[in-house]
């Protein structure tokens, strides 16, 4: 059983910075494909970052160049810093882990998910 536990969300003000951890607990390994999703109210869930296999790292558009994933195999603990935040960048913000397959990792249907922490950026 693998659970994640995600923390560091709040509220903030445009242009400032907040950076997401989420905990890993379980059965897991540094090659896991890890990633965050976002889900704002009224909008589907999408993808934000994600760290592949292989260590190499994927951003939706709208956070590129603002927005950093990490992770910390030796704390078992993958990282979201944010700067730059935009009050569209207001959501709650979710953890995913999937052991992935030998085509790669999955676009959204992660098989492990954190309960979200939420981020809210004021204008």
């Amino acid at each position: 059983q693998v659970q994640l536990v995600e923390s560091g969300g709040g509220s903030v003000q445009a242009g400032g910075s907040l950076r997401l951890s989420c905990g890993v607990y379980g059965d897991t390994y540094s090659s896991w494909c890890m990633g965050w999703f976002r889900e704002a109210p009224g909008k589907e869930r999408e993808g934000v970052a994600r760290i592949d296999s292989d260590g190499g790292t994927i951003y939706t558009d709208s956070v590129k160049g603002r927005f950093t994933i990490s992770k910390d195999n030796a704390k078992v603990t993958l990282y979201l810093q944010m700067n730059s935040l935009k009050p569209e960048d207001t959501a709650m913000y979710y953890c995913a882990a999937d052991p992935g397959t030998i085509d790669g990792c999955p676009y959204r249907a992660f098989a492990y998910w954190g309960q979200g922490t939420q981020v809210t950026v004021s204008s």
